[in-house]
């Protein structure tokens, strides 16, 4: 594991525009690697689907804006995480087999895109995420 990092998320909710920041060292510019966002949540959320909002900025500035769209229930509602308790923990593919080309800083942030059906202003505070997080690690 090249990097692996939470950072947790009020009970009051993940704030709509309230980034969840990581900074990490690329030493390796040659080797494939798995990017990851790290999900935990408990019952109080209430979507079977996750949107968010990501920005990578490399060493030389440049900004890599995506948005991303998750599966977090199957059709029957059970959430799709690993774990035994209310908390469930979700491995969500970031990027794929990616080389990270300059040595350095790098900052990765995220953010909820979460709305209701019908409505076109995000939810002030999304309920249920416990904790954010971000992982990188060599391909297999």
């Amino acid at each position: 594991m090249d990097f692996n990092q939470y950072k947790s998320i009020s009970n009051e909710g993940w704030k709509a525009h309230e980034k969840v920041l990581f900074e990490f060292e690329v030493k390796d510019t040659i080797s494939l690697k798995n990017a990851f966002i790290n999900i935990r949540n408990n019952s109080t959320y209430e979507f079977s689907n996750l949107y968010l909002i990501t920005e990578l900025v490399y060493p030389n500035k440049t900004i890599v804006t995506d948005t991303l769209h998750y599966q977090m229930a199957n059709e029957l509602g059970a959430f799709l995480g690993v774990g035994f308790t209310e908390i469930k923990e979700n491995k969500l593919f970031y990027k794929e087999e990616k080389v990270f080309p300059f040595s350095g800083e790098y900052t990765f942030n995220v953010r909820q895109a979460m709305r209701k059906n019908g409505f076109s202003e995000g939810l002030k505070a999304l309920k249920g995420v416990t904790d954010v997080g971000f992982s990188i690690e060599k391909t297999k």
